[in-house]
């Protein structure tokens, strides 16, 4: 990868992409980097904001503004506090952009999409440590993007989950 990448870091704010998060800062982002926390809500029916935005996802949001009550209600998605406040203070640091992005849908398409449309140098979610079985019966949007996304994908799996 180049200077200048496009970091993708797909966040449900569940334990296992906050722990990709964690390891995409510690691991992978570098100074003037762009780091895109992607997420992906599922199709509200025929609400406005959804279908606008279908094919693209929102706008890009910068990190200043994914607190904004406004945003939360236009995108319908709220970034945690205790994890903005830990961007803040990594953007700052390490000379990073952190940029929200939104998409409504299936998440396994939608993650692809998101790959090809900003042009990702890497992808990185968590794994939520589902066992074979559970798998089967669930299918696994890990598993379905790491298979067809177009750039490298990380997935950062918690110790501690043992699936059957």
């Amino acid at each position: 990868m180049t200077k200048d990448r496009k970091i993708g870091v797909a966040m449900d704010f569940s334990a296992g992409s906050k722990m990709a998060l964690n390891w995409a800062i510690d691991n992978l982002v570098k100074k003037d980097d762009t780091l895109f926390l992607i997420a992906v809500k599922p199709s509200e029916g025929s609400e406005s904001r959804s279908s606008l935005w279908s094919n693209t996802g929102s706008p890009p949001v910068p990190l200043a503004e994914l607190g904004d009550l406004d945003v939360e209600q236009k995108y319908g998605v709220k970034f945690e506090p205790d994890v903005l406040g830990m961007l803040k203070t990594f953007s700052r640091q390490k000379e990073v952009n952190v940029v929200g992005k939104v998409y409504w849908g299936d998440a396994r398409d939608k993650l692809c999409e998101a790959v090809g449309g900003l042009k990702l140098d890497c992808l990185v979610m968590g794994s939520r440590g589902l066992g074979t079985i559970q798998r089967i019966v669930l299918g696994s949007v890990t598993n379905h993007v790491m298979t067809n996304a177009t750039c490298p994908v990380t997935i950062v799996k918690d110790s501690n989950a043992h699936g059957f």
